[in-house]
């Protein structure tokens, strides 16, 4: 019984030597965006939107791009046309166009680029034994006449209209991955040979995954082999041109840059037929990310995204690299506790590792590409306290005591889980307020007054106070004395009137903003004495005194409304 698919055979090299290497250059990008992308669109650009996404990739720094296939449609004929006639085309940049091996298809190929400063004239033929022979009934011998015939044929007609100097020509055996190595070598030779006389910079050879079936390191396996046996290396710029049917695409290309490919064809975020191209994007940060220079600019990937988007009517997915909403982003509260402390230490990680940035779980800087740090942490049902805090700490300016985050995290725990929704700070903020701030119960300060002692000063001084208070309803005026204004409340409250028995845990105070209007906020921690349960509140004022009793009194009343849960 036969197998249902093929296993792939390996190109064997007497030796992997490519696996070795370290990749320490970018390689020539060229987009092929507006060509393999466009047609793979459910609805393909228009004239328009074409024209706003060259724009786009000329400004992130391609300098090859092919635009067209413009022996296809009028669209694609008058869009080269508009860039060459409407003077588009910035200095240094080559728009490329693509066509088939048939002579009328060529003269219309060549037709279009009238006038071009400089271009990329890419033709390309089946190779492979399932193309050739199933789809089109071809032999080794047939399809080695049509690639000479044609290549001859482009450059009759480049030579005629006068372009000659101003055209690279870029041959593309498609299917490599599946053709004959040995074939495949061969063909591309005769290309050569057919073509002329040859620079790095006039002839490309592009080989491609058109359809991935092989591990990447097959790719690259076949391209090292071709590289030994085609006799022109020296005058050819060797190409690549993943597609992503297995998800390898970026893996498959940057294992064929080690195996020495030069060129990269491919496209933003991968947008091709079937899973799409190799997203070029995700490419040239991974070199970034490797201190290689790569001449590409996404520093603002979020407007790329968004004009990527619009362009094409396909949303970037959520968890796409680099581009995606939610890559920078934590929920899981180890996660973010890990990221809050990095980025807090990141001095101590650039002391210890001698880089600049060393952060958990966040392999680049998110501002590299345009992204901010207080997008970075998302709250939701499996957050902990740690990124809760971080929100607080870097939107609000609330630094919360540690020993209360976990009461933090509890409360936003609870809202989550009782209604599925993710928080974002605004929704944060609430839900702190209504935690921590805004709590009634039994107990109300109505007025605070201090007595000062004539020892106020030194280190032994006591301060006394006289209350106002409300309890149940009732009002009285209560007294207590003690190092400060908070222990002598806590005396007043606790041993004089004896309203409730607790501990003061813990007391912090800090300026709530940096103006000259900013006010104070108090974090208040009491151990409720029948349980010893921790329980803290939370008071802002513009007097400092004030902040500290109401942050009290909230703790006071989050006890006592405890209890008679």
């Amino acid at each position: 019984m036969k197998p249902k698919y093929e296993s792939p055979a390996r190109t064997n090299p007497a030796k992997r030597e490519w696996i070795e290497k370290e990749l320490t250059a970018a390689p020539a990008w060229c987009s092929v965006d507006l060509r393999d992308g466009n047609q793979a669109l459910p609805l393909p650009m228009n004239p328009a939107r074409k024209l706003e996404y060259f724009k786009l990739l000329t400004s992130i720094g391609f300098k090859e791009i092919e635009v067209a296939f413009p022996s296809a449609s009028q669209d694609d004929f008058d869009f080269v046309r508009e860039l060459i006639e409407g003077n588009h085309i910035p200095e240094g940049v080559k728009i490329g166009v693509l066509t088939q091996m048939r002579e009328s298809l060529i003269r219309r190929t060549v037709e279009s680029l009238k006038g071009v400063k400089q271009a990329v004239l890419h033709a390309y033929l089946a190779t492979s034994d399932l193309h050739g022979q199933i789809v089109f009934g071809k032999k080794h011998d047939e399809l080695m006449k049509m690639a000479i015939e044609g290549t001859k044929l482009v450059r009759k007609c480049v030579e005629e209209a006068g372009m000659i100097d101003r055209i690279t020509y870029e041959f593309s055996p498609e299917e490599f991955t599946d053709t004959d190595p040995d074939f495949a070598v061969d063909i591309c030779t005769a290309v050569r040979e057919a073509w002329g006389e040859t620079t790095k910079e006039t002839f490309i050879l592009n080989l491609p995954a058109t359809v991935e079936r092989r591990p990447p390191w097959h790719y690259a396996d076949m391209v090292a082999y071709f590289l030994k046996h085609y006799p022109y290396a020296d005058t050819t710029t060797v190409s690549v041109h993943s597609h992503n049917d297995q998800g390898c695409a970026v893996a498959s290309t940057e294992m064929t840059l080690l195996a020495g490919a030069e060129r990269v064809e491919g496209t933003l975020f991968g947008h091709g037929e079937r899973t799409g191209n190799v997203d070029l994007c995700t490419i040239a940060m991974n070199l970034q990310s490797m201190n290689i220079e790569t001449g590409l600019d996404f520093s603002n990937l979020p407007k790329i995204v968004q004009i990527v988007e619009e362009a094409t009517g396909l949303e970037v997915h959520e968890r796409h690299p680099y581009a995606g909403q939610l890559v920078f982003t934590a929920f899981s509260g180890s996660h973010q506790d890990a990221i809050r402390k990095g980025l807090e230490k990141r001095k101590d990680s650039q002391e210890l590792f001698n880089v600049d940035w060393k952060v958990p779980y966040l392999h680049i800087d998110p501002a590299d590409v345009g992204r901010s740090y207080e997008k970075l942490i998302r709250i939701n049902s499996q957050s902990g306290k740690g990124g809760v805090v971080y929100v607080l700490e870097h939107e609000y300016g609330i630094y919360p005591p540690k020993g209360m985050h976990p009461e933090i995290g509890t409360a936003v725990q609870h809202y989550t889980d009782r209604t599925g929704e993710e928080v974002d700070s605004r929704k944060l903020i609430n839900i702190f307020d209504d935690a921590f701030v805004n709590v009634k119960g039994p107990l109300e300060l109505v007025k605070f007054g201090r007595i000062h002692h004539e020892n106020e000063a030194e280190d032994n001084a006591v301060i006394s106070v006289s209350l106002t208070i409300r309890y149940n309803g009732k009002e009285m005026e209560v007294k207590g004395s003690g190092n400060g204004p908070i222990s002598a409340t806590v005396h007043a409250i606790r041993n004089e009137a004896g309203i409730y028995d607790f501990i003061l845990e813990d007391f912090s105070e800090r300026t709530l903003g940096s103006n000259a209007d900013a006010k104070a906020i108090a974090f208040v921690g009491i151990r409720k004495k029948n349980d010893g349960k921790i329980l803290y509140g939370v008071g802002e004022h513009s007097n400092i005194d004030q902040a500290a009793m109401l942050a009290l009194f909230t703790a006071i009343n989050k006890a006592m409304n405890d209890d008679v849960k």
